[in-house]
């Protein structure tokens, strides 16, 4: 067996992977990763289900050391610099760590999780059917809490497969669409015009379980209490002080605040990405819309491993480079995309 030895990280990391679907009917949160895309994206690089146990990694750094031979990972989600032993790695791809080599991280940028995925998976043993963690429930394997310095990551060794990149659509600052229920009937017009009107942040308190947002506040039209009843990933809750709490996959199964909409599915990934204080606005759509774009959705994950690419050799376009807002916005020198050419 290999193992990727954590060698430091900071919080909100764990190990999550699709979830606990179906569980919520018993009580049990389903939890699962933030970002289902990029979780996706991260396995499809090593050949991996799509939904598998991976590591999610949260706004800081990390490094991981590859011990009992070589270890092949796929990095995808919010970039970040990275290096194996000095060497540039590139995200949305495919790395090898061979035998004591260790892949730095550094600070999330543009975004709030990335993901590791370790080709051949992550050996642990199966709680309600997932190795997701949710810390509160003290579930989760091989570790039901928070990654730590030190803990071992168990899988087979690598493989001699060649190295890979994927093609993901360019993410867009596009505003968050929801769907206006189920207890949107608890406010006046006037509040949901204000929803989705309004100049939005995510507080820096927020974790897994909620986003709590920064904004104006919303009334309720007959109080703040409603009989409990189930939530689902997006739900935005108002409590009493009028701030929309979002609700996140360690979310309670049930709330007791109306509930004035729902983020979308096609969306709840990107949003989970916005960094705490970054600006951003909610747009209204239809049932119908929002199915169609679950839909979209969907088959874009099924179309993941049409989307890889075999690694270039690349040389670096250095006038490209000199050229960028370097100051204004942090850019990646080994950006296939962006700021390199292939070498002839």
């Amino acid at each position: 067996m290999s193992k990727l030895v954590v060698t430091s990280i900071g919080p909100a990391s764990s190990v999550q992977d699709g979830g606990r679907p179906g569980s919520q009917r018993y009580g049990l949160v389903p939890s699962g990763a933030m970002d289902r895309l990029s979780l996706a994206a991260a396995n499809t690089l090593v050949g991996n289900e799509l939904l598998a146990a991976a590591v999610e990694i949260g706004p800081f750094g990390a490094s991981f050391t590859a011990r009992g031979g070589a270890v092949r990972v796929g990095l995808a989600g919010a970039s970040r610099n990275a290096d194996i032993g000095g060497r540039p790695v590139a995200f949305d791809s495919s790395a090898m760590l061979a035998e004591g080599e260790t892949l730095n991280l550094g600070f999330a940028r543009g975004g709030s999780f990335s993901y590791l995925a370790i080709e051949h998976g992550i050996e642990g043993e199966r709680m309600f059917g997932s190795l997701a963690v949710n810390a509160r429930a003290g579930l989760g394997s091989p570790y039901p809490r928070p990654l730590q310095s030190g803990d071992e990551l168990e899988t087979q060794a690598a493989s001699g497969i060649a190295e890979c990149r994927i093609e993901l659509p360019a993410s867009n600052d596009a505003p968050i669409r929801i769907v206006f229920g189920p207890q949107d009937d608890e406010f006046a017009d006037e509040s949901k015009k204000l929803l989705t009107d309004s100049e939005w942040k995510i507080s820096a308190t927020s974790d897994r379980m909620g986003y709590r947002l920064e904004g104006p506040a919303i009334k309720h039209l007959d109080g703040h209490n409603i009989v409990s009843d189930g939530t689902v990933n997006g739900s935005i809750q108002v409590p009493g002080n009028g701030q929309p709490i979002v609700l996140m996959p360690d979310r309670g199964t049930s709330g007791g605040y109306p509930k004035i909409a729902t983020v979308i599915t096609a969306d709840f990934g990107r949003f989970a990405q916005i960094s705490a204080g970054r600006p951003f606005r909610f747009k209204a759509v239809t049932i119908a819309e929002a199915q169609a774009e679950a839909k979209k959705f969907h088959e874009l994950l099924r179309s993941l491993p049409d989307r890889l690419r075999g690694i270039e050799d690349f040389g670096l376009n250095v006038e490209a480079l000199r050229d960028a807002n370097v100051a204004g916005q942090a850019v990646s020198a080994i950006d296939a995309v962006t700021w390199q050419v292939a070498v002839p």
